[in-house]
């Protein structure tokens, strides 16, 4: 096998027009939130939260980081974070419902473009991410002590060019590493699918697919999402679907379950390494998206019984 030729190179050409597909997505939206925050648009809209962080077992003040998780990837709420004084139990709170409800107009968009619908995913993380929020409230015990880590300042911009400067800067970073990601998964894909190894391991995590209500053909896209997250996964799934190897129902219901649960590995690292325990965290995600799943295909169901040539999941 010719390595370069037949594995590297071609990818290399896929990741690069992926990556600019990803960031025509992303660095509008980024901006734009990097202008809301310079503004104080984000202050003013958390500001409508504080009733209901109050009943999360959360401080007011804390409504800011769950408005920027929407918005950012879960590094910049993680900065707000470092800058507050917060308890353990407070931290594993706002943990898991960043986690839940994170960069959602980036990664609902990627989901929307394989066929999920952009504001179902939005409202659905939302909506679970207080549910989760507010039952952990009811759960955890009411003393945890304090995180690892000690008050720091973060980087802001203090100026409308610095905060250009700051969003080049980020998205130069970004574009890096989006390509350096999709490049390494395009060598793996192609690699496992050389040597017929795609078969085996979907093979191997059907009974895990299985369990969650998923469909065999999401096999490696699930690996995927759990590995490097929703969009280098959701890349990943458009060109799967159209190389007809991942249906839109199968495709669907992948994303509800991904919506919930992905980036395992980088996202409970980020909170592990600041005191939270990783059970919480990873195990309630599991268990969340495992109901997700299957309250869908339940709904699915009832809605097939109402309409002809209708296959149900």
């Amino acid at each position: 096998m010719n390595f370069f030729q037949k594995i590297l190179f071609p990818s290399l050409k896929k990741s690069g027009r992926t990556t600019i597909w990803l960031l025509k997505i992303i660095l509008p939206i980024s901006l734009l939130v990097r202008f809301l925050d310079y503004f104080g648009a984000l202050t003013f809209i958390a500001q409508f939260l504080d009733p209901v962080f109050v009943h999360l077992g959360l401080p007011g003040s804390t409504a800011i980081i769950f408005i920027t998780s929407i918005f950012l990837p879960l590094y910049a709420p993680l900065a707000i974070i470092m800058s507050m004084t917060v308890t353990l139990r407070e931290l594993t709170i706002l943990a898991l419902m960043c986690q839940i409800a994170h960069n959602l107009p980036v990664e609902s968009a990627i989901q929307s473009k394989t066929g999920t619908s952009f504001g179902m995913m939005f409202l659905l993380r939302v909506v679970l991410s207080i549910a989760v929020g507010i039952l952990l409230n009811l759960i955890l015990p009411k003393e945890m002590g304090m995180p690892f880590f000690e008050v720091t300042a973060t980087e802001t911009g203090t100026s409308v060019v610095d905060v250009l400067w700051l969003w080049l800067k980020s998205s130069a970073q970004m574009a890096l590493l989006i390509f350096t990601i999709i490049t390494a998964l395009n060598v793996i894909y192609k690699l496992l699918e050389h040597y017929n190894l795609i078969t085996k391991l979907s093979r191997a995590i059907e009974p895990i697919l299985r369990f969650f209500g998923l469909p065999a053909s999401t096999g490696f896209l699930w690996l995927i999402g759990y590995i490097v997250g929703l969009a280098y996964g959701g890349a990943m799934m458009i060109d799967q679907m159209n190389e007809g190897k991942v249906t839109k129902s199968d495709a669907e219901l992948l994303n509800y379950h991904l919506a919930v649960s992905h980036s395992v590995i980088e996202d409970n690292l980020l909170f592990v390494a600041l005191g939270v325990s990783v059970w919480w965290i990873l195990g309630v995600r599991l268990a969340v998206a495992w109901i997700v799943v299957w309250v869908r295909k339940w709904w699915m169901k009832i809605a097939c019984k109402h309409k002809k040539n209708c296959v149900s999941q």
